[in-house]
């Protein structure tokens, strides 16, 4: 599937793993101060736990989905696709994918980029610590001190504006709750042996 270029296109996406009504619900919600309170306490407390591996945007993603889903009741969704900086692919290649080979195996390993849409906010707890690590993209981690500066740990912004930001994202594929689980179970074991811990699910 093509990128999706309005929140119209976005809420079929939604609807087609989560029904009409969740669609509906999706393009109707606005942040307010007590979710967004509650998504700033779930990202800070992951930050401090998720260590530096591959792929470390989707799983963080992931796993804020699964926490934020237990606490606030607001449209949480996640989303894959491409990361466009100044219009061209930083992370992601803006090609089409089959979303539910890439989300099905017991392994994760894709490069395109994975992130939380509250309703018509973007959620991207991976895209400061990429560009702060030095393992990412030169051309992001340029873009975000120039744009952002040092010290910033999440982004939040109404899609819409992203690109004011020299940011696009390019949504290809909103995942099913299954696939969020499978995905939120490879980032558990990423958390686990970074602790030198067991790296199954009990």
């Amino acid at each position: 599937m093509s990128s999706i270029k309005d929140s119209a296109q976005l809420g079929k996406l939604v609807a087609h793993h989560h029904g009409w009504a969740a669609a509906k619900t999706f393009k109707t919600y606005a942040l307010n101060e007590t979710d967004q309170a509650a998504l700033s306490r779930a990202a800070r407390d992951l930050l401090k736990v998720f260590p530096q591996v591959p792929r470390a945007g989707a799983l963080m993603s992931a796993a804020l989905a699964v926490t934020l889903e237990r606490q606030i009741a607001a449209p949480i969704h996640l989303v894959a696709g491409t990361l466009s900086l100044e219009g061209a692919p930083v992370i992601g290649d803006g090609g089409s994918f089959d979303g539910a080979e890439v989300f099905a195996g017991p392994q994760f390993d894709w490069d395109g980029h994975v992130w939380l849409m509250m309703g018509p906010q973007v959620v991207d707890i991976g895209l400061f610590r990429l560009a702060y690590s030095g393992e990412g993209p030169a051309r992001l981690a340029k873009h975000v001190d120039l744009v952002f500066g040092p010290g910033k740990a999440l982004y939040v912004d109404h899609w819409s504006r992203t690109r004011k930001q020299g940011l696009r994202y390019e949504p290809h594929y909103v995942l099913s709750s299954e696939e969020v689980t499978r995905l939120m179970g490879h980032a558990f074991r990423a958390i686990q042996a970074a602790r030198g811990g067991p790296s199954h699910q009990e």
